[in-house]
């Protein structure tokens, strides 16, 4: 059985989670709390980006990107590889996509008023 099958399911959610995956859960919220983080992991969940590229696209220093891809790298919510001399981020995988997607939409449904999924 998938694990998204399990989220169906009233056993799934009587059982608590570990306490070092809270604590991570936890911190990866952290980071998204900071609307600045959550743009960058946006475009990071579509493509590949730099320091520069990306300090172009959320509008601010090179030096603050850099530091927010840092804790976000501490938190494991982003990957880097390296492309001869540049540093290339991006979201690492689904399951973050699929947070910051639903986190997104779950915003959307409250200010819009929309009925929320089951």
């Amino acid at each position: 059985m998938r694990e998204s099958d399990h989220v169906a399911t009233a056993e799934f959610w009587q059982q608590l989670p570990p306490g070092e995956h809270v604590e991570a859960a936890v911190d990866g919220f952290r980071m998204l709390a900071d609307p600045t983080r959550l743009r960058m992991l946006w475009l990071l969940c579509g493509d590949e980006y730099d320091v520069t590229t990306l300090a172009e696209k959320v509008e601010i220093a090179r030096p603050a990107v850099s530091q927010h891809l840092a804790k976000l790298r501490m938190t494991g919510l982003v990957t880097v590889r390296r492309d001869g001399r540049r540093s290339l981020y991006r979201a690492r995988g689904g399951h973050v996509r699929r947070l910051l997607a639903e986190a997104v939409n779950a915003a959307d449904h409250h200010l819009t008023g929309q009925p929320d999924h089951d």
